[in-house]
């Protein structure tokens, strides 16, 4: 996943989002009806199942039940198999979602460059 540090150093790089920073454009901007993404476990639950800060993400409900499942079937890691996959599944659609998100922004970000250039063009015609 370096093909967006290839554009952004090679290509456009005002056109190319920084992975890094939060989204510049409002979420309702293509998707009207998107609902906002809340996080299902609370701090306390995080801390107090002692899960790292690294994996404190949207799948950590998952993850939770997938650590006490783990210690409560300690000899026997195939009893869990099943909230393994779906922690798996939920991280795969986290994934899919920032990726979508990421392209989201490339191509707002290249419509807003396009604007400009029409809106100069038009205005050194004039």
């Amino acid at each position: 996943m370096g093909a967006h540090l290839a554009r952004r150093y090679l290509g456009d790089a005002e056109t190319e989002p920084d992975p890094l920073q939060l989204p510049t454009f409002p979420a309702e901007l293509g998707l009207p009806h998107r609902a906002p993404r809340v996080m299902v476990a609370t701090a306390q639950q995080l801390a107090g199942g002692r899960v790292p800060l690294e994996q404190r993400d949207f799948c950590a409900h998952h993850l939770l039940r997938l650590l006490r499942c783990q210690r409560d079937a300690f000899p026997l890691p195939w009893e869990c198999r099943g909230l393994r996959h779906a922690w798996d599944a939920c991280q795969h659609r986290d994934y899919v979602m920032r990726m979508k998100e990421f392209e989201r922004e490339r191509r707002l970000l290249q419509r807003q460059k396009r604007i400009r250039q029409r809106e100069a063009a038009a205005a050194t015609s004039e």
